[in-house]
């Protein structure tokens, strides 16, 4: 189970995501927060393992509560759900130490799935820093080294061009859409790249393609 508190100054988005993320069964809200200050200290009560923080609350924001809490509580994960994408709070919130930064119009389920891959200790950012981190990644010294290099080049045309995708987000139905497959196929594809490449699932295979250079 993966325990969460989310943090917002705003009651009917608190309560909103909160509705949004119990419809999945391995994700419990174990606490509400109204700014940063209170998601540090309910971090304290119910050690979460990730905190979903929203960047601009009044008195103590995002930037406050998630420095204090990776300060303390350095296993706790915390992911940024936010209105605002511009340069100068995607810093903030890189600089305060945060483990994610997705935005407030991403689809329910897209949320879901990020708080997931955050709380497995997977970094994710939204399309419009994806850049940024890929260039950290690639200028990384180990960047260039693959997990398994033999089995990455045993990868087929159509395998790589479905990690790709899998890696912009796509789900299986939309993958099968845009390569005109069947998603027993795409699947199939999925099933065949973990195998070769010794993953648990797919967003290591996302993972994998960015630190690989696949993408």
């Amino acid at each position: 189970m993966i325990k969460v508190i989310i943090a917002d100054d705003l009651s009917i988005l608190r309560q909103g995501i909160q509705v949004i993320l119990e419809q999945d069964s391995e994700i419990k809200i174990c606490a509400l927060a109204s700014n940063g200050k209170e998601a540090f200290e309910l971090c304290g009560e119910h050690r979460p393992d990730v905190v979903l923080m929203d960047m601009r609350m009044p008195d103590f924001d995002g930037a406050y509560g998630t420095a204090k809490i990776k300060e303390a509580y350095p296993d706790t994960r915390v992911l940024v759900l936010t209105t605002f994408d511009d340069e100068e709070t995607v810093a903030e919130a890189m600089q305060s130490g945060a483990d994610g930064y997705i935005l407030k119009e991403m689809d329910g389920q897209k949320i879901i799935q990020s708080v997931k891959a955050v709380s497995s200790g997977i970094n994710v950012f939204g399309p419009n820093v994806y850049s940024g981190i890929q260039k950290k990644i690639t200028e990384s010294p180990k960047a260039n080294t693959c997990a398994n290099s033999e089995a990455a080049a045993d990868l087929t045309p159509r395998e790589t061009e479905i990690m790709i995708l899998i890696a912009e987000g796509l789900d299986n139905k939309n993958i099968a859409s845009k390569l005109f497959l069947a998603e027993g196929t795409v699947r199939n594809n999925i099933s065949r790249m973990l195998d070769k490449l010794g993953l648990k699932d797919r967003t290591q295979l996302a993972v994998y393609a960015v630190k690989n250079n696949i993408i």
